[in-house]
């Protein structure tokens, strides 16, 4: 065992013995998200570096306070990337906090979430013991699947010290067509789109323009810009793509008052009618911005389509972050945080209020 893990294993005992809480954290790019922050300081950033790295297996083993700037310069290298597109708000967020927070970007819909390439996790529980679980191999889960079970997590069951990922090659040809239509038409088109055999990526639509990104082999990407039509984006559309992820369009400036919503519904649920809003994951994720008073009005509306909302960002503290659990999945979360976190030290209150 690494000096830097082992003093951090020590905090935790010394934490758990007297029963002080800790605020898991690597660079807090992602402070901003969950209910509350509380307890000392425990940094991750000292446990960084890639422990080992396959190309050829398409797999990484990477510890969980390394930049993932650094470790996405690595992949690509090799032609590889994390192909969930996972949001970084910052040029320091690490690895672990990637994983705990569970957020993936625009190509979420097309390739899969960040828990889909999570395979195997270390981590240090809240009895300061050092867990190991999953491997390097998508098939080598018996039981209950603790590994992605830490993907959103948001360090509430235990530090995370190291992780494997599946990586996968990079695409070789890539488009970003632009349409203007409506939101209703956009969520339509997308939808007949997705019936057929295009290499659709990612799609955002905001202020009348639908944008669809295209990745693929050459020829599909050809092939599919000839038969969808539209305008070709060519103008720093590497950029736009960055900023719809990071949230640095003009659209996710809050003012005074203003909370940003992701409400997560199907792709077929017609518009919300809640003000302003930006589609993403070709009609599955909805961004709003209303106060954080309007918590009713907007789960509620969320509720009737079949869907769910995260107040993501410029919360007050009183209205709950993440949709309440119903009763049957508020126990079972309970009981795993107190088998994980039995004395509950572990970011308290960051997920729901009382724990």
């Amino acid at each position: 065992m690494d000096a830097e893990l082992d003093l951090l294993i020590g905090k935790v005992k010394k934490a758990a013995e007297r029963s002080r809480h800790l605020r898991i954290r690597g660079a807090g790019t992602k402070d901003f998200y969950g209910q509350v922050l509380h307890g000392e300081l425990l940094d991750t950033r000292p446990l960084s570096g890639i422990v080992s790295y396959e190309p050829s297996e398409l797999v990484v083993t990477v510890r969980a306070g390394t930049r993932v700037k650094d470790l996405e310069a690595v992949l690509a290298e090799k032609g590889q990337c994390l192909p969930f597109d996972p949001p970084q708000f910052g040029v320091s967020g690490t690895v672990g906090g990637m994983v705990a927070a569970g957020l993936s970007g625009p190509a979420r819909a097309s390739v899969g979430s960040l828990r889909d390439y999570v395979l195997g996790v270390q981590m240090v529980n809240g009895k300061g013991e050092l867990l190991t679980f999953g491997g390097q191999v998508m098939k080598n889960v018996a039981g209950y699947d603790v590994s992605r079970l830490m993907a959103g997590s948001m360090g509430t069951l235990g530090v995370i010290v190291q992780v494997s990922l599946k990586v996968l090659s990079s695409a070789p040809a890539e488009s970003t067509l632009v349409f203007e239509l409506s939101e209703t038409s956009a969520r339509q088109q997308l939808n007949r789109w997705g019936g057929q055999p295009l290499p659709l990526n990612a799609s955002c639509w905001i202020d009348g323009r639908l944008m669809v990104r295209l990745r693929g082999a050459r020829a599909a990407v050809d092939a599919a810009r000839k038969t969808m039509g539209g305008q070709v984006f060519e103008r720093d559309v590497s950029r736009q793509w960055a900023l719809l992820r990071d949230h640095g369009l003009a659209f996710f400036r809050l003012d005074h008052g203003e909370a940003l919503w992701r409400v997560s519904v199907p792709d077929t649920a017609t518009p919300l009618n809640l003000g302003p809003t930006v589609m993403e994951w070709h009609g599955a994720q909805r961004w709003v911005k209303l106060p954080p008073h309007e918590v009713n009005r907007v789960r509620e509306s969320a509720a009737r389509v079949g869907g769910h909302a995260t107040l993501f960002r410029g919360g007050d503290g009183r209205a709950p972050v993440f949709t309440p659990q119903a009763g049957p999945l508020a126990r079972i979360s309970r009981a795993l945080k107190h088998e994980f976190d039995p004395a509950g030290i572990f970011n308290a209150g960051r997920m729901f209020p009382d724990y």
